[in-house]
């Protein structure tokens, strides 16, 4: 019986050399022709870390396979362009047929070879010799390779039922060259064993490749990327370190599909075991079954990742990247971080907060939901368990507006909330894109509820189901226009928008209720502008067009609102006397987004401004989308970016630059 072969550990060069392969949608499709070729593939589905990921590999040939996902592959060899000129590596884009306009884009971001798609499997694997032809052309055996003098690998025979690793492994894990596969598994944790099984399982299938990620003592966070040899049934593994800084990224939520807490908590008992100094920040949502109640579990999961986004963001602007960050259970969060000081870990808490008050979109609507957060430090003896268990008392310390309420109790609260005077205004900043000036505020209720402050949104949902939009409505109308003639010198020259509702358009008497409450206010109607959303003109476009117009001639501005939220009729611009068209907030995202998306916000503001009108966006939150709608022609902004919504106090210190 003849001993396997022993598994290379020297650098290679040319087609020994590893492919990486990075494809959106079919990563084990083109690994498995690649590996069916004699290539051995690191193979990846996510852009993130990639630039990191081709050095460590001393990848011969770096394929990105475009199709379907054009920006997010010109993105990708973008990123990758500079690391493959480095390694002398060369970079394949793969593209679809009907792509094939964009290639010069794809040669202007670095890549040296193409494959058009749909092809057939000897050209595939003709265009990676080719490629790596290239590759040994432009670096020569000469040129020392990142991340091959160690390879990382172990190769199973069935046949013989015998295991041989590299002496890296081996000496990595304190295992013989040849250990028994039980020895093997052992060194995989149990919790990452169901993901072995299962790809292992897809190997049966009749994939020739695939990988999964584990945590790898001595190693951290691994991706093994398998490949099965037909002839002999052979599975050969190439291990992949992915480093620390992606030490959680790889294990998901299988739910809504964000990192989980047992790969967190292994993170904090590893550095606790080698003495780092480790600190967590517990954060949890305000009200979150209140969103599954309403809205339902899918967008509960969507609002989910959402959170998870911002408090990694937030996380990385105080903690730089030395943290971990994952749903740990419901909708509370964890962020571990090591070696950092205590004050940091505050700075941090107080970020996140901040991150998390902002409203979340949840299909057509805002809703605010807030969080709280606690602090704690590993003490001497702690383990993951006991600094978790010490952070989650302290935030049960901090948990007076941890209760849910159902719209149904709001709506038996909120008539007592008015009588109480508990509806408060906040007034949020539109200001000019082109000069940066405040131009004017709209007014945005809130409800300073026992739970917690609640938003506009849930605050209307309980009026409708109280009966009482027409008397919230007519509330916060007047209360705006008294509060904003009381405004102080400084916020004298700015606009008030306020909010009709389609409760309002159906009242036959509302023009002339509405103008009363004006002029008895003594605020000029010359600065007041009127905001409908598209939702409540949809009962009665001719009452609606008739309203706006009495409003126009007594000499108000009239704006629709949240335009692109789901109805976005055209007629709407043709029949209503506009000034202002208000762009909602996932069209002002979605500026930042895919060409595709900038098309669609590009020809709305386009479509405006043709006739006659002004411009303004909601949401706006980054500069980048600032910048976006600035080329676009948009001419005023309103959102985080500049302010949340503040007091008539805070807005008049804004303006005069305290």
């Amino acid at each position: 019986m003849n001993d396997p072969a022993p598994i290379p550990a020297t650098p290679m060069t040319g087609r020994e050399r590893p492919l990486f392969l990075l494809s959106f949608r079919q990563r084990d499709e083109l690994a498995g022709l690649a590996a069916a070729a004699g290539w051995r593939v690191v193979a990846a589905r996510r852009a993130d870390g990639a630039e990191r990921r081709l050095l460590a590999s001393g990848a011969a040939v770096a394929v990105v396979d475009a199709r379907g996902a054009v920006e997010e592959g010109l993105a990708a060899v973008r990123a990758l362009a500079g690391a493959a000129a480095a390694t002398g590596s060369a970079l394949l884009a793969l593209v679809s047929r009907g792509d094939a306009a964009r290639l010069d884009a794809f040669y202007d971001a670095g890549a040296t070879h193409f494959l058009a798609s749909p092809m057939r499997e000897p050209e595939f694997v003709q265009a990676l010799r080719f490629a790596a032809r290239h590759a040994e052309r432009v670096s020569g055996e000469a040129i020392p390779l990142s991340g091959t003098g160690e390879t990382l690998g172990w190769r199973y025979d069935p046949a013989l039922a015998s295991v041989q690793v590299t002496p890296a492994l081996a000496a990595m894990l304190g295992l013989g060259e040849q250990p028994s596969l039980r020895a093997l598994l052992r060194r995989v944790e149990t919790t990452d064993r169901a993901a072995l099984r299962s790809a292992f399982a897809r190997l049966r299938d009749g994939l020739s490749a695939t990988a999964f990620a584990h945590e790898l003592s001595g190693a951290g966070r691994v991706v093994e990327h398998l490949q099965l040899d037909p002839r002999t049934g052979r599975v050969h593994a190439l291990i992949e370190r992915l480093g620390e800084v992606d030490a959680g990224a790889a294990v998901r939520d299988a739910l809504t599909g964000v990192n989980d807490g047992a790969g967190v908590r292994r993170w904090i008992e590893r550095r606790l075991g080698e003495g780092h100094r480790v600190g967590v920040v517990l954060a949890a949502l305000n009200r979150f079954e209140m969103v599954n109640t309403a809205y339902g579990r899918v967008a509960g999961d969507a609002l989910l990742r959402a959170a998870l986004a911002r408090l990694t963001e937030a996380a990385r602007e105080v903690l730089g990247r030395r943290f971990v960050a994952a749903r740990i259970a419901g909708a509370e969060f964890v962020v571990a971080a090591d070696g950092v000081a205590p004050e940091l870990l505050d700075a941090a808490a107080v970020r996140i907060e901040e991150a998390l008050a902002r409203p979340f979109v949840i299909g057509d609507e805002i809703v605010p939901l807030g969080a709280r957060t606690a602090t704690a430090a590993a003490e001497p003896g702690d383990g993951a368990a006991d600094l978790l268990r010490r952070a989650s008392d302290m935030l049960a310390g901090n948990d007076a507006l941890a209760g849910t309420v159902p719209v149904d109790a709001l709506a038996v609260d909120l008539r007592r909330a008015l009588d109480a005077g508990e509806i408060e205004l906040r007034f949020q900043p539109q200001v000019a894109v082109a000069t940066g000036i405040v131009a004017g505020a709209e007014a945005l209720a809130r409800w300073r509820h026992a739970s917690g402050e609640i938003g506009a949104e849930m605050l209307f949902a309980a009026a409708e189901r109280a009966g009482l939009e027409l008397a919230l409505s007519e509330h916060i109308q007047r209360l705006a226009l008294a509060d904003a003639a009381r405004w102080p010198a400084a916020l004298h020259g700015l606009r008030l928008s306020v909010n009709v509702t389609a409760a309002d358009v159906a009242r036959s008497n509302f023009a002339d209720l509405f103008l009363d409450w004006v002029d008895a206010s003594g605020f000029p109607r010359g600065r007041l502008t009127v905001e409908i959303t598209e939702g409540g003109l949809i009962g009665d476009l001719s009452e609606a067009a008739r309203l706006l117009a009495e409003l126009r001639t007594a000499g108000c501005r009239v704006a629709i609102d949240d335009f692109g939220t789901g109805y976005s009729s055209l007629a709407y611009l043709k029949a209503l006397p506009l000034d202002y068209l208000k762009i909602d907030r996932k069209l002002t995202q979605d500026i930042a987004g895919s060409a595709r998306d900038r098309v669609v916000v590009r020809g709305v503001i386009d479509m405006a401004r043709s006739l006659g009108l002004a411009v303004v966006a909601e949401g706006v939150e980054t500069q980048e989308q600032l910048e976006l709608l600035a080329k676009e022609g948009c001419q005023f902004y309103q959102g985080y970016l500049c302010a949340e919504p503040l007091t008539a106090d805070a807005l008049s210190a804004l303006v005069e630059g305290r």
